[in-house]
């Protein structure tokens, strides 16, 4: 052969080779749902990726993954920890690590290809993970701490404690391979090496029940530790550990001690020695520290002129320091943070500055938000500026803090004097969109101060903008709230003397905030802390973790469990948060059956449908929402609802044997409801909107009276509330999907965006920028009156994704979706977009004329069954390739029904 011609026709080849391979990449490498995870204690890890391809109808056929004890080993293709060969698999997601049994400290690198019908894809990126410390022997035999209050501190009324500071100098003799620092440091720590702080995480490591567990962080700090003489430094702060009403309530409040840390460096030397810089008592601590107070309710105290410079580097003159104490180690398991630390998220400026009588001044941030401020001043040595924080102002435009209760929320910096000061909180939060400052001997100006925005160090995964304004208002309202609530549990308020994890607020809730957070292993973090507080009799508390031992017995708390399990699995595909929490939830359902159960008819509750709307505005003025009013409707229908849940969970978790047990029991008790409130007019009970909600929604309603039961909802919302909401926490997770589902989703529009009491609307109308605890919240008491509270969202994201954006997946975590969104009269675009774990999907909509114009992109090893407006297909086409090659399925109540593979798509559909 013609050596020209040979070197052509393999050119061409490779041309073709490179093609196909350049068509097909991987990205979102993940291990544990983490990138680049350190310190991890899963002994069988799940890695994942994402493939991206401009290409159609992309599905992976098989993957090979490799795992090295070396990046060099990784990128000579040696897998000597595990080589899967290739595997003729579709999944790409929780993709259990099958090789070597995996040491402590171990650090591990990983790639993965693929193979899919657009072809081979090239090696993915090199990640990597590393294992912690997984026995109790690896770490240090001592925590240290001081065990005790000092002169300045008042712990007897108000838990004014100082911060600890501790200290530690060590020699490294030998050229550094790598380092790494574990941690636990109770309740929050800041950690320096050589005077610089490790990693940028705020607040950490994320609270628990101390009792059950505590967590531990790692950082890689190679890159922080000199050869020669060197000096570690921490900072412990209360956090939850030393609670924020140490002697309020004691037989409710849960406190676990002072402060205390271990801590462990490791050193690996070039030569392959090692070393390890433990926490023992020869490390020197002091509590005279400048952080005189912190305390998460009331803020944090700070003299400028206790500073020591140099505390935490070499050569710094500790001898007036104490001696390390060691003290007792809390009796929870030592277990690494799955979850995300907090972190600084955003930053915001203050929109102005006004000033008051008596030389104070009110800063407005502009929007009610959660975390801190950062001040600039300066000024004499001693003296002391005062931060005040709400949420709101009263009409004299004074602070308004009677919904603090009796949080303080107050920060004092006490100046060194000199030089212009900087400083920030470093151990407590607050939410809050006002300041008053006092204290200045100057005219402060809007540049003196920055708002940090605090929260666990989540992706934003979902966009959403419509026409509509009040709907793009509501979703940013809602964004700010549900980020701002975000602090390694859910809190429910970020303000007053509470901020505490209920389960009740986070039901449907959570389910929504999936669509804009990343929110996987925060949720799977909390599943644990509530299986942590059942107790043995079955009972689960209606927070969690139990800082408040609220043990109340009811279904609608306790039994969020039930549904973030439900919004995990569905969302992402995380089995193991459906085996791990079956137990616990088999469990509590047997307790409340035993205890409660009678006839079928689960006859405990304690909140009912917690915080209903007043009559009026005005009827609300001034009185408490503090009210229960138990209702063994709601606790009976839930207790279906959850049978149905395990039925599912059973087969997905191997225990089958269940199932007829489930069944059976949901019967029975479906039988028994109906008999005893369902009325032969068409309703229940007395006819409340979310007394025929859930029993609807849930499925109770036999065939013949689903269309009276829903007729008598729609009239109830129509004509009797005139095209309003009338429920509480609980019928507002369901409403807007029951309306949706069963044929209205113009009256739920219609509900979404109205402007008057009570409302979401109503809210924005009077100058809310987050979601309000209370449908009312601008009349009623204000001793439970936040103005940062996420649980009335209820499944308004839900609706706002699955059914005006038409984003809903339908089986494995949107590996098939349905798109199907509603055409509703007055809206007329809605642009929205969401990273699931498979990649991006996205759904663009307007309505023009007689013209429908919508763009869908579907991520690569996914199907979408696509739902188009049009009277018949032959109104359809589409831009970017004949409309002709899709899979057309049929047509359906004005709709032509595709199944569609990966890739971008523009539909037009001119209706004639």
């Amino acid at each position: 052969m013609n050596i020209k011609i040979y070197i052509a026709i393999i050119s061409i080849c490779l041309l073709s080779f490179s093609k196909v391979m350049a068509q097909v990449a991987l990205k979102n490498t993940t291990c544990e749902m983490l990138e680049n995870p350190l310190g991890i204690d899963v002994l069988k890890p799940r890695l994942a990726w994402q493939i991206i391809s401009s290409e159609r109808n992309v599905m992976q056929t098989a993957y090979q993954i490799l795992v090295s004890s070396s990046v060099e080993k990784l990128k000579a293709n040696e897998g000597d920890l595990w080589d899967s060969g290739k595997l003729n698999d579709q999944e790409s997601i929780h993709v259990t690590y099958n090789g070597k049994e995996l040491k402590s400290r171990e650090k591990v690198y990983w790639k993965v290809k693929v193979w899919t019908s657009a072809g081979e894809s090239i090696w993915s990126a090199n990640n990597y993970f590393s294992m912690g410390l997984l026995y109790y022997k690896d770490w240090p035999k001592g925590w240290i701490g001081f065990d005790r209050a000092f002169p300045w501190d008042n712990i007897k009324t108000d838990s004014r404690l100082s911060a600890r500071y501790f200290r530690k100098e060590f020699q490294s003799t030998k050229e550094i391979k790598s380092a790494t620092a574990s941690i636990v440091g109770l309740g929050l720590y800041e950690l320096f090496i050589n005077g610089k702080k490790v990693g940028n995480d705020v607040l950490s490591p994320s609270p628990t029940d101390y009792t059950k567990n505590v967590k531990y962080n790692t950082y890689d700090v190679s890159s922080y530790i000199l050869r020669g003489k060197n000096a570690v430094g921490a900072i412990l702060g209360n956090g939850r550990f030393f609670a924020m009403r140490q002697n309020e309530k004691p037989y409710k409040i849960k406190t676990f001690g002072f402060p205390k840390m271990l801590m462990n460096v490791n050193i690996v030397y070039t030569d392959g020695t090692t070393a390890n810089i433990d926490t023992d008592d020869s490390w020197k601590g002091t509590t005279d520290g400048p952080i005189r107070a912190n305390n998460e309710y009331d803020g944090e105290e700070y003299d400028a002129t206790k500073e020591t410079t140099g505390w935490n580097k070499i050569g710094f003159d500790d001898s007036k320091w104490a001696k390390a104490e060691y003290v007792q180690e809390p009796t929870g398991t030592i277990e690494a943070q799955m979850n995300e630390n907090m972190k600084v998220m955003n930053t915001l400026k203050p929109v102005s500055i006004i000033k008051l009588s008596g030389g104070r001044y009110i800063l407005d941030m502009g929007q009610n938000m959660v975390g801190w401020l950062q001040i600039k001043v300066k000024g004499i040595k001693g003296k002391q500026i005062k931060m005040r924080f709400a949420e709101s102002l009263q009409d004299n435009g004074e602070l308004f803090t009677a919904n603090l209760r009796n949080a303080k929320c107050t920060d004092l910096y006490t100046l060194k004097g000199g030089e212009a000061e900087t400083w920030e909180p470093t151990f407590a939060y607050r939410g809050f969109r006002y300041v008053e400052l006092s204290g200045y001997t100057y005219q402060p100006s809007v540049n003196d101060f920055l708002g940090k925005m605090i929260y666990d160090n989540i992706k934003t995964v979902g966009t959403f903008e419509t026409s509509d304004a009040l709907t793009n208002q509501l979703f940013k309202n809602a964004w700010w709230g549900i980020a701002g609530s975000y602090k390694g549990i859910p809190v429910d308020c970020p303000q007053r003397n509470e901020r505490m994890p209920w389960l009740g607020d986070r039901g449907a809730v959570a389910y929504g905030e999936s669509f804009l957070f990343d929110n996987g292993r925060f949720y799977a973090k909390w599943l644990q802390d509530i299986r942590n507080s059942q107790k043995e009799d079955g009972a689960i508390p209606d927070v969690a973790p139990a800082f408040w031992r609220y043990y109340s017995d009811n279904m609608t708390w306790p039994g969020a469990m039930l549904l973030v399990t439900e919004m995990l699995y569905k969302q992402t595909g995380d089995v193991s948060a459906v085996r791990d929490n079956y137990p616990v939830m088999k469990k509590w359902l047997a307790y409340m059956q035993d205890r409660y159960m009678k006839d079928y008819i689960l006859t405990k509750d304690s909140y009912g449908d917690w915080c209903m709307p007043p009559v009026t505005i005005e009827f609300g003025r001034g009185k408490s929402a503090d009210k229960k009013y138990p209702s063994e409707l709601i606790s009976t229908a839930y207790y279906y609802h959850f049978t149905q849940l395990m039925i599912q969970f059973a087969r997905v978790s191997g225990n089958d044997k269940d199932v007829k047990t489930y069944e059976f029991l949901g019967n029975k008790i479906k039988d028994a409801f109906n008999k005893k409130y369902y009325n032969d007019k068409g309703y229940y009970a007395s006819n409340a909107l979310t007394d025929n909600i859930i029993p609807l929604y849930f499925g109770m309603v036999p065939q013949n009276n689903i269309d009276q039961v829903f007729k008598n909802i729609t009239y109830t919302v129509e004509i009797t509330n005139k095209g309003h909401l009338s429920n509480g926490l609980v019928g507002i997770q369901w409403l807007m999907r029951c309306l949706n589902d069963y044929g209205r989703p113009d009256l739920a529009y219609t509900v979404a965006t109205q402007k008057t009491y009570p409302s979401w609307g109503y809210m924005v109308d009077n100058g809310a920028t987050t979601i309000w605890e209370l449908w009312n919240g601008n009349t009623a008491d204000p001793k439970m009156n936040s103005q940062n509270h996420v649980m009335m969202l209820g499944d308004l994201l839900i609706w706002y994704y699955e059914n005006l954006a038409g984003i809903k997946s339908e089986s494995g975590a949107f590996k098939k979706i349905v798109m199907k969104p509603e055409m509703i009269n007055g809206l007329n675009s809605v642009n929205a977009s969401y990273n699931s774990v498979y990649g991006l999907i996205k759904s663009s909509y307007n309505k023009t004329g007689n013209q429908f114009n919508w763009t869908v992109t579907i991520p690569p090893n996914t199907t979408a069954q696509v739902y188009i407006p049009a009277n018949n297909k032959n109104e359809i086409s589409e831009k970017l390739k004949s409309i002709k090659n899709l899979k057309f399925i049929k047509m359906e109540n004005n709709r032509a029904i595709y199944e569609l593979g990966s890739g971008d798509y523009a539909f037009v559909v001119e209706k004639r």
